[in-house]
């Protein structure tokens, strides 16, 4: 198969491979997406209910945030190594996550200053952003399904 654009060399295609690190990638998109909104939730909050309220909006923010992007680090660093071992990796940290959450939330408890209504509303619409945002992402990285063993393609043969 001839490239249309002619910009391999002799104008073949190349087969391409998964996408390089791509829990970076999930995780940046899913920052950014949600990093966006928590701005602009905080905004609304500042001006609405005052400055405790815009610092309510970024720590819910933050807290999700934080929350998720630990599982991304931990399926980048072990994804790196053991492809096949960051989901497993993923549902340990999960599950670590959640236990240290409560006890964060339950051994802090509610600052004097905290909007709860900021807080919540921010970090329930970044669960949700940040969902759809990793789930698009993922959908657009290429994984590797079948090893492939050698490189055995021709560059302009049959293979090709």
């Amino acid at each position: 198969m001839r490239s249309a654009d002619g910009s391999r060399p002799r104008g073949y295609l190349t087969p391409s491979g998964p996408t390089k690190a791509p829990w970076l990638g999930i995780l940046g998109t899913a920052l950014a997406v949600t990093g966006g909104a928590a701005v602009l939730a905080a905004a609304v909050a500042a001006f609405t209910a005052g400055i405790s309220a815009a610092v309510s909006s970024l720590s819910g923010w933050f807290l999700i945030a934080a929350f998720f992007g630990i599982s991304l680090l931990v399926g980048h660093v072990v994804g790196r190594s053991n492809p096949s071992g960051a989901i497993g990796m993923f549902m340990v940290t999960y599950a670590i996550k959640v236990v240290g959450f409560a006890v964060i939330l339950f051994g802090i408890g509610t600052p004097v200053w905290l909007h709860r209504e900021w807080f919540a509303l921010t970090a329930v619409g970044a669960v949700v952003l940040w969902q759809v945002a990793e789930i698009r992402a993922f959908s657009r990285s290429r994984h590797l399904i079948y090893s492939d063993g050698t490189d055995t393609a021709r560059e302009g043969g049959a293979d090709a």
